[in-house]
């Protein structure tokens, strides 16, 4: 499965109410080490599909959900497990870490 786009009016439905854990991966289209990890992240999301279900938001085009978050830099990347922020990361980094740390907090 691949990654989801989640806008501001979608990010409860999305995100908080989801079944499964979410990773949410606020970038924008200039930013560099957000375009780094999107394949890494687009891989991920096909290799643990059911496990986990990894969502990105466009902070550009939805500036109300990482205002939220208290996002100040990007990439930043969120876990939330049963609606709740379990575990957050900001920077890029290969994709083994970013599988590391997904696995560790589902």
């Amino acid at each position: 499965m691949a990654t989801v786009a989640v806008t501001d009016a979608t990010f409860d439905a999305e995100v908080r109410q989801s079944d499964i854990p979410v990773v949410v991966d606020f970038w924008a289209e200039w930013c560099g080490p957000c375009k780094q990890i999107g394949p890494a992240l687009e891989e991920l999301s096909t290799e643990m599909e059911g496990k986990v279900k990894i969502v990105k938001v466009n902070v550009d085009e939805n500036p109300n959900s990482p205002a939220q978050m208290g996002v100040r830099g990007i990439p930043a990347l969120f876990m939330f497990k049963g609606g709740e922020v379990i575990s957050n990361k900001t920077g890029a980094a290969p994709k083994a870490a970013l599988q590391g740390w997904i696995e560790e907090s589902i």
